[in-house]
C-alpha cells in the first residue's frame, strides 16, 4: 500500500485518493494499520520505526498523522456547538447558516464528479441529514463509516430536505468495507433481518422501535411515581430471573443446569460417551416464567408493586405471536376488591402512556416510518397505525364475561359451519379466532375485557368469581342497564374464578391478563390438590430435607395438609397466606405485545433487539 504526502497533502492508497487542501482537513482515528503502525500508535513510537527504518512508507505515514492529529486538536479546542441530527431537523432549530458538528453514521453515500452527498444519522430521529462533501472529503467514505463532521447548515436547494450540512472537516472513526456490508440502501425484508439481529439496530426503522421502546419505559416509570404521589403507593421492585417455582404451573418452562465440568463432557462426547447435565442448584430451578408469585411478597408489606422484568416459556408455539423471552410488565395491588379495580388500572394505565406519546416527536416519526415502509411494501399503513392508537382513546373499553362471548361464538358457529376451525364450547380456551371474533363483534374493534373463566383452565392461584368481595359476578349481582359489563346470567352457579384477559383488535387479541388471588390459605391448598400440584412426601426424603426443622414442621404440621403431601418448592408461597395476607390481585401486560400493537409490527421478534 502506498501513501503519498505531496505539498498538496495528497494521500492515496489502492482505493482511495484524498487531498488535503487549506480549509479542508480530514482526521483518521480508526484501526487501519499500515505496516503494522496504526494511525492511533503514539508519534514517538512511529518516529522511532521511522528513523531506524528507511522507509518513505512509514515517513509518509508520519505526516498522514500528524496530519490528522492536527485536525483533531482543531475540531477539539473549537467552539463549533456538537449536536444532533433531531436538534437540526427540528423545525425551531437556531443553527440556521451556523458552523456546527455532528458526529455519526453514513447511512448511504452518492459520489459525483463534482461532490458528493451522504445521508448521515446518529441516533436521535428517524431522518437524516445531508451533507455535503466536496469530492476529496467523500474519497474514504462508505456506507457503514462512522465520522464526525464540521460545516455549515444551510438552506438546500434541492428537494427532500430542507437544510443540508455542507462539510468543512471529516474525522473518521471507523471504516466499512462496503462490498461486505449487509445493511445497505435498499429495502431489507424482515426475514432478512432476523438473520443479522445484531446489525438491524442500523436502519431507520429498527433504531426508531428501540428509541420508541425507551420512550414507554420512561413515561411508564412517570406513571406509576405519579400513582405512588397520588396515595397510590407503587415502588418498583427487581424479583429474581432464576427460580425454583411454575408460577403457571403448565411446566413450559426452562431448567437450569451448569457447564462446570465442560471440557470433560467435551472429552467424553470425543469418545462416545452420553454427556449428562450437572445441576448447580441443590433442587431444580428454572427461568421465571412470571414475577408475580414474588410481586405478591413484596406486595404484602409495600403494598402496591410493579417490575418490568424479562420472563421466559419454553413453548413449542413458532409463530409470530409467541417468543421464548420477552419483557412483562407485572403490577400487584393488595386490597384489591374487585375484577373491576384490576381492570380499570389497565385501561387508564394504557391510554395514559398513549396520550403522553402522541405529544413527543415519536409519534409522527411512527407515522413517517409508516409512510416510508408503505413504499416498501410493509404489512402496516400509517393510517392504520393512527386507527391503532384512536381506538385506545375515547370511551371506556367494554367487559364481556367468558359465559357471554361462548355463547355469541357458539351462535355464530351455528349460523356459518365454517366460520371458526375450532368449535367454541364451555370449559375450553379461546383460540386466536375467537379472540378475533370478539374484538370485532362484542367489542365493536375496541379493546374489549373478557372475564371470569371457568376455574378448570386457568392457574391455582386464582380467586374464585363467588366471593363477595368481587361484586361483579357474584350471584346476587346484577349490572345496571347502562353498565360496561356484559352479562346474560350464564354465569351464576358456574365455577368461575375472578380474571380477565385484555383483547386488543387488528389481530394482536390477547395482550394482558390478571386476577384477584385466592388470599385463603385452605382454599389455596385445596386448588393446588385439585391441579395435582402437591407432592408426595417421600419425593423430598433427603438428608438435607429430613435434617432441616423447617422440612419437618412443612411435612408433620403444616395446616390443611393432608397425610403424605408436601408443597414442595412453593412452601415459601403458601407461607404468604399462612402467616397473614390481605385479599390481593394483579395482573401482566405482555410489553412486547403492546409495542407491537402500537407500532404496526406484525412479528413479534421484530420488537427485540436481538430476537
Amino acid at each position: 500500500m502506498l501513501w503519498r504526502a505531496s505539498p498538496s497533502r495528497t494521500f492515496q492508497s489502492s482505493n482511495t485518493s484524498t487531498t488535503l487542501r487549506s480549509g479542508r482537513s480530514i482526521a483518521f482515528w480508526s484501526p487501519w494499520k499500515l505496516r503494522g503502525i496504526s494511525t492511533t500508535t503514539p508519534l514517538r513510537e512511529i518516529q522511532s520505526e521511522a528513523q531506524s527504518e528507511d522507509d518513505t512508507s512509514i515517513q509518509d505515514t508520519l505526516r498522514m498523522v500528524q496530519v490528522g492529529e492536527g485536525s483533531q486538536s482543531r475540531l477539539r479546542q473549537s467552539k463549533i456547538p456538537h449536536t444532533r441530527c433531531a436538534k437540526l431537523l427540528a423545525p425551531d432549530n437556531p443553527y440556521a447558516n451556523q458552523k456546527v458538528s455532528v458526529s455519526g453514521m453514513i447511512k448511504s453515500i452518492r459520489k459525483q464528479k463534482h461532490g458528493a452527498f451522504a445521508h448521515l444519522t446518529d441516533g436521535s430521529c428517524f431522518q437524516a441529514i445531508q451533507v455535503v462533501l466536496d469530492p476529496e472529503l467523500a474519497a474514504p467514505l462508505n456506507t457503514g463509516t462512522c465520522l464526525r463532521t464540521c460545516g455549515t447548515w444551510t438552506a438546500s436547494p434541492a428537494k427532500g430536505q430542507s437544510h443540508e450540512l455542507k462539510a468543512d472537516d471529516i474525522r473518521i472513526y471507523g471504516i466499512s468495507d462496503p462490498e461486505a456490508y449487509p445493511i445497505q440502501k435498499k429495502y431489507h425484508s424482515p426475514e432478512f433481518l432476523r438473520t443479522v439481529p445484531h446489525l438491524r439496530i442500523r436502519t431507520p426503522f429498527h433504531s426508531f422501535l428501540a428509541r420508541f421502546r425507551s420512550a414507554c419505559a420512561s413515561f411508564l416509570n412517570t406513571y406509576m411515581s405519579y400513582a405512588s404521589q397520588k396515595g397510590g403507593g407503587f415502588v418498583q421492585v427487581q424479583p429474581p430471573i432464576i427460580t425454583s417455582s411454575d408460577c403457571e404451573g403448565a411446566g413450559e418452562v426452562f431448567t437450569l443446569v451448569s457447564n462446570a465440568g465442560a471440557s470433560t463432557l467435551d472429552q467424553d462426547q470425543e469418545q462416545g460417551a452420553k454427556p449428562s447435565p450437572t445441576t448447580f442448584f441443590r433442587t431444580p430451578r428454572y427461568l421465571t416464567v412470571s414475577s408475580q408469585l414474588h410481586l405478591e411478597a413484596y406486595a404484602a408489606d409495600l403494598r402496591n408493586v410493579w417490575s418490568l422484568s424479562p420472563t421466559f416459556r419454553a413453548e413449542k408455539s413458532d409463530t409470530p405471536r409467541h417468543l421464548a423471552e420477552f419483557y412483562m410488565l407485572e403490577i400487584e395491588v393488595s386490597y384489591a376488591n374487585s375484577v373491576r379495580t384490576l381492570t380499570d388500572l389497565v385501561e387508564h394505565l394504557i391510554k395514559s402512556l398513549v396520550h403522553q406519546l402522541k405529544k413527543t416527536p415519536h409519534y409522527p416519526d411512527l407515522l413517517l416510518a409508516a409512510h416510508a415502509s408503505h413504499e416498501e411494501k410493509a404489512e402496516v399503513k400509517a393510517e392504520e397505525i393512527e386507527e391503532r392508537w384512536r381506538v385506545i382513546s375515547g370511551d371506556r373499553w367494554k367487559s364481556a364475561s367468558y359465559s357471554y362471548c361462548i355463547n355469541r361464538l357458539k351462535e355464530a358457529a351455528e349460523a356459518d359451519a365454517n366460520l371458526f376451525e375450532r368449535h367454541p364450547k364451555y370449559g375450553s380456551s379461546l383460540h386466536l379466532e375467537h379472540e378475533k371474533w370478539i374484538v370485532k363483534n362484542i367489542g365493536k374493534g375496541r379493546p374489549i375485557f373478557v372475564t371470569h373463566y371457568p376455574r378448570a383452565i386457568k392457574p391455582f392461584y386464582m380467586a374464585p368469581s363467588t366471593m363477595p368481595m368481587d361484586h361483579i359476578s357474584h350471584p346476587n349481582y346484577r349490572p345496571p342497564s347502562d353498565s360496561r359489563d356484559i352479562f346474560d346470567g350464564s354465569e351464576t352457579g358456574k365455577d368461575t374464578v375472578a380474571c380477565f384477559d385484555l383483547l386488543m383488535p387488528f389481530g394482536v387479541s390477547e395482550i394482558a391478563g390478571g386476577s384477584l388471588r385466592e388470599h385463603r390459605l385452605e382454599n389455596l391448598i385445596q386448588n393446588m390438590r385439585e391441579d395435582g400440584m402437591l407432592k408426595p412426601k417421600a419425593s423430598l426424603a433427603s438428608a438435607d430435607h429430613v435434617t432441616d426443622p423447617a422440612h419437618k414442621d412443612h411435612v408433620d404440621a403444616y395446616p390443611f395438609l393432608e397425610p403424605g403431601e408436601s408443597l414442595g418448592s412453593l412452601k415459601w408461597y403458601a407461607d404468604l397466606r399462612r402467616y397473614g395476607t390481605m385479599p390481593h390481585g394483579g395482573f401482566g401486560i405482555g410489553w412486547d405485545r403492546l409495542i407491537a400493537y402500537l407500532t404496526g409490527v406484525h412479528n413479534l421478534r421484530d420488537v427485540l433487539r436481538h430476537g
